[in-house]
């Protein structure tokens, strides 16, 4: 009998390999070669639509491929024939992310950025590869030592590999997992994302931040330098390339885990989750607060947090983006006038509440969202779901707008 509580996601796992000398070579030309033909037919495409107003697919690309292998580029047939076609659906993937305006227009690939190709895998080998825990096979590489960090939940039909910047090996696929809804816990939190706290929940929790990138700015900056002194080609600056990869990447995989552990452990905590919806491309452009703000990864923490209530049956709600959470007072309902970053607490000057200023916010996150008693009660009265923050948002944009105008004016004058 199916069981009506359990959800099939599509999950993706990635596993790091170490290939041989020889499986090195071949990436290499299997890169190379793919590389060549998203940029040769990436160029040919741009041609046929401004000349001819011609319009091509991958099938039709794919056909000319072969005539490459036959003829110009015999080269091309060192490749395996499904890494070249995947490359070609990919490249048709990205045009009609753009034209549908998910994405901008396809670029062009370089050697020195994130290499990858795809294969199709053998459904028989992959099952005796679990099996066995130790080796992957794909075609034209045989068997490539990897490192089983988990046994995946079922059986893929693509595998991706990737070369990163700092020269390590990764193989992602995803699968098809079913996967059980967490129990109700009754319980619904406000989070507000900030720089000293990554996460500040409505119940006082605090996250802290670990500050992956300023612990290690300082030997960042050095490499950077002697990599920026040294002479473009040499073989010297090729290995301090490598030395400046390898930090970025030792910053970027503890954010990763973090945000990853922060996020899930606020998934199984609450049923309701209210975030605000922050314009992070906006606030980097503070330039004394970028770097930091860009640390936090506020983007991706709520990324996560969408796909990981939909996947565990929870619910996150994204409230007004004008609401002024940080200037409310959460026991009155009284707003200041201004409410300096600098300042960490206060006390309401209409009820004398003290108040942390992160914990403050987060408690009206979860106010002013439809999952708080306010919300529920404008619910319950079949009023609008924000009505109670309407106004004070309409304010905040009419003195939004009146600065920008007025700015524009002193500009123009």
């Amino acid at each position: 009998m199916k069981d009506c509580n359990v959800m099939l996601i599509q999950c993706a796992y990635k596993f790091r390999i170490y290939p041989n000398a020889a499986q090195r070579q071949r990436l290499a030309v299997e890169f190379g070669n793919a590389r060549f033909v998203w940029n040769r037919c990436l160029e040919l495409r741009g041609k046929a639509w401004e000349e001819r107003q011609e319009r091509h697919n991958y099938v039709s690309l794919n056909r000319l491929v072969t005539d490459w292998k036959r003829g110009e580029f015999p080269w091309l047939a060192d490749s395996a024939a499904c890494c070249l076609t995947q490359i070609l659906i990919d490249q048709d993937q990205a045009f009609k992310n753009f034209f549908e305006q998910r994405g901008k227009y396809p670029r062009f690939k370089s050697r020195h950025d994130r290499q990858a190709v795809r294969y199709q895998l053998d459904q028989r080998q992959i099952e005796r590869t679990y099996q066995a825990g130790e080796f992957l096979k794909l075609p034209k590489l045989g068997a490539l030592k990897i490192r089983w960090s988990q046994v995946p939940a079922g059986t893929p039909k693509m595998a991706t590999v990737s070369k990163t910047p700092d020269g390590r090996y990764f193989v992602a696929f995803a699968c098809e997992v079913a996967i059980r809804p967490l129990p109700p816990t009754g319980k619904v939190i406000g989070v507000d994302l900030g720089i000293k706290d990554v996460a500040v929940t409505s119940d006082g929790e605090k996250s802290g931040n670990p500050r992956h990138l300023k612990r290690r700015l300082k030997h960042l900056k050095r490499q950077q330098r002697r990599l920026a002194r040294m002479r473009k080609g040499s073989h010297r600056r090729n290995r301090q390339r490598l030395k400046v990869a390898r930090i970025h990447a030792r910053i970027a995989a503890p954010r990763a885990d973090f945000l990853h552990k922060t996020t899930t452990a606020l998934i199984r905590r609450a049923d309701g989750i209210a975030l605000e919806d922050l314009h992070v491309k906006g606030m980097v452009k503070n330039h004394s607060l970028a770097g930091a703000i860009a640390d936090v990864g506020m983007g991706e923490f709520r990324r996560q947090m969408e796909y990981k209530s939909a996947w565990h049956g929870r619910q996150v709600e994204a409230i007004d983006r004008w609401a002024p959470t940080s200037k409310t007072c959460s026991a009155c309902g009284s707003v200041r006038e201004k409410m300096p970053l600098r300042v960490r607490e206060w006390t309401c000057p209409d009820c004398q509440t003290r108040h942390d200023r992160d914990v403050n916010a987060a408690i009206n996150i979860l106010q002013f969202s439809t999952l708080g008693d306010r919300g529920l009660e404008a619910r319950g009265a079949g009023q609008n779901l924000l009505g109670h923050v309407s106004s004070t948002c309409n304010e905040a944009r009419t003195d939004a707008e009146k600065f920008t105008e007025a700015d524009r004016l002193e500009r123009a004058a």
